[in-house]
């Protein structure tokens, strides 16, 4: 019996030291729709492609692989395509929360916003996912149900704090509602989000210009037109302050980049005629110049800037190709032309366009950014991390490229570098749920366990369904033999997900290990209860049993755990034990004379016990 106690109690901790990755597997659809679920708590790309092949391999034509097609289809913009395997993984799983919520985001990506509040409650029902209150918000905004709206902003603001447009978007309801002082507070948490936010500073201008000081709007404005060139709402406001200032070139010139003819000017002749100028007259103008004098190369920047404003995107390439053959020194004119080659994924040609951009200005932090996407999205990390530390030098309050930056100094394995990046994440945006897990990973390899369990802490602040913080938070606890923290842990997991047997099978565990044995009963149970053929926690149970010298029941629960899973070993080596050495019932003496058995009185347990070695003696 001691053995056997012993046995039970190393297999135990054997299991719990696993880091708790125990799965369930007797129905394949299911648990590749409980994989698919799972997919969003991934964050390596190899782990995730792993992870689909599995749901697919699990059940091809099960909900999880009609949800995992759907990202697929997501991932090379074939949003239709998308739409409809969504809809797919419904007709078989009406209430998996995450088809829903993600078919509500391509609704409202499509502009079907009663079709997407209605997925998209449906995926908020059961998930607390950011991006579906932000989507929610702008609908709400739109039908001007601005309090439901605001909820849903402040709601995806908790997780999503380096996202300016959220900001903008409680900004903008504000102002609706005739608050500027609290839209100015708003627009300035976006601003401190994202310093180049046009929207932010247009807001903000806006607001100034209610109130008649024009020099702050056109600060402002001017911040805006540095980050977004080309933005045609900075140059119309741009335009109206000059007007009002008297300064007509200016405001000509901004009218004309905000895709707007000139205002009409009367200019007396002396036939008492009228001219009007505009758009198509500059045009006409500039053509005039260039036919003139074919090597202005001012006159070819003026032309495309036009052409890029009115949306003509071929002539303004054009435009910007001749003056780029006259060796421009303007760096916006490479910078926009690396823009419209990129619209028309012409990518090697937009590569060449931004190094010229940087060339002729190396303070072109968009160029610097475009050129560090562009070379991250090809696997050229080495590049990409030379452009984005050119542009954190121009822009540092960025702790999105920051942690780009982060990411791949991991994939290369430089963790200094890398935890010199996270903490920069951090420093602009210290409740970033990402940056906090993967530093905290890193510092755990490097076996710095105290600041390891802090930054998962505030990982699990921020976001309490993050369940690889969770999971590598117990991990080191489990290292340090803290088996309280391990189970308030598992209690929050268990509160989290109530009606996830996995949650209940491992606290049952951590209960049983630390011999508080009524709660683990009760947590296998729950298990149990929600998953009758949950092997693991059968098996669990009755192993439990064994241990409490319930017998009778460990037997039969065992039993269950083997119809349920007949490939577990350990359940056929206790159901063995039982048997052998652990049986209620005396043996049967079958020495003596042919044809006849002894029987023994009914007797207490003890007493056969004491019968059956007496026996044994005798032989």
């Amino acid at each position: 019996m001691k053995i056997l106690q012993t046995y039970l109690l190393l297999l135990t901790a054997v299991l719990l030291l696993t880091g708790f990755s125990w799965g369930l597997g007797s129905e394949p659809c299911k648990d590749a729709l409980e994989m698919a679920g799972r997919l969003d708590t991934l964050r390596d790309e190899a782990l995730i492609r792993q992870a689909e092949a599995k749901i697919i391999t699990h059940c091809p034509d099960g909900a999880g692989a009609h949800f995992v097609n759907a990202l697929q289809q997501e991932r090379v913009s074939n949003f239709d395509g998308a739409i409809l395997e969504y809809r797919r993984t419904l007709q078989l799983a009406p209430s998996f929360a995450q088809a829903s919520g993600n078919l509500g985001l391509l609704y409202a990506r499509k502009g079907m916003n009663d079709e997407a509040s209605v997925e998209l409650a449906r995926g908020l029902s059961s998930v607390h996912n950011p991006l579906y209150h932000k989507a929610m918000a702008r609908i709400l905004a739109a039908q001007k149900v601005y309090p439901l709206a605001a909820y849903h902003y402040n709601e995806a603001a908790r997780e999503l704090s380096g996202d300016a447009s959220i900001f903008v978007g409680l900004a903008e309801i504000y102002a609706a509602l005739n608050q500027p002082d609290k839209a100015l507070v708003e627009y300035r948490r976006a601003l401190a989000a994202d310093p180049a936010s046009a929207p932010a500073h247009i807001g903000i201008a806006a607001i100034d210009l209610q109130r008649g000081e024009l020099d702050k709007a056109l600060e402002h404005l001017k911040r805006g037109e540095a980050a977004a060139p080309q933005n045609r709402e900075i140059h119309l406001m741009l335009a109206g302050i000059y007007d009002k200032k008297g300064d007509v070139k200016l405001a000509d010139y901004h009218s004309l980049l905000g895709g707007k003819n000139k205002p009409t000017r009367i200019i007396q002749k002396p036939t008492g005629q009228s001219e009007a100028s505009g758009a198509d007259k500059e045009i006409e103008n500039l053509k005039k110049a260039i036919k003139e004098h074919p090597e202005d190369t001012l006159s070819y920047e003026k032309l495309g800037h036009i052409y890029r404003a009115a949306g003509n995107d071929g002539e303004a390439i054009e435009a910007y190709r001749e003056a780029a053959h006259r060796n421009s020194t303007n760096s916006d004119v490479y910078l926009n032309l690396g823009i419209l080659y990129e619209k028309k994924s012409l990518v090697d040609e937009a590569v060449v366009a931004y190094k010229r951009a940087v060339k002729a200005n190396p303070a072109s932090a968009e160029a610097h950014l475009r050129l560090g996407d562009i070379r991250f999205s090809r696997g050229l990390y080495q590049e990409a991390v030379e452009q984005y530390s050119e542009f954190l030098k121009l822009r540092p309050e960025s702790p999105d490229i920051h942690l780009k930056l982060a990411r791949i100094f991991v994939k290369s394995k430089e963790a200094g570098l890398a935890l010199t990046s996270y903490n920069s994440v951090l420093t602009y945006s210290p409740n970033d749920g990402d940056a906090n897990r993967e530093i905290a990973a890193l510092y755990a390899q490097k076996g710095d366990n105290d600041k390891a369990i802090e930054h998962y802490k505030r990982a699990l602040a921020v976001h309490k369904d993050d369940s690889d913080a969770r999971t590598a938070l117990v991990s080191i606890y489990v290292k340090n033999k803290q088996y309280d923290e391990i189970t308030v842990l598992l209690k929050e997991a268990v509160e989290l997900g109530p009606d996830d047997p996995v949650n209940h099978y491992k606290l049952g565990l951590m209960y049983d290990f630390k011999k508080e044995y009524e709660n683990a009963i009760g947590a296998y149970k729950r298990a149990i209860e929600l998953r009758p053929d949950n092997a693991r926690a059968l098996n669990a149970l009755g192993r439990l049993y064994m241990k409490t010298g319930r017998l009778s029941e460990a037997k039969e629960t065992l039993e269950a755990a083997k119809k349920a899973d007949p490939t577990m070993e350990e359940t056929a080596v206790l159901l063995n034990n039982i048997r052998d050495e652990f049986n209620p019932e005396p043996r049967k003496i079958t020495k003596g004379k042919k044809g006849k058995s002894k029987k023994g009185k009914k007797t207490s347990k003890k007493a056969k016990t004491k019968k059956a070695k007496s026996t044994t003696k005798k032989q």
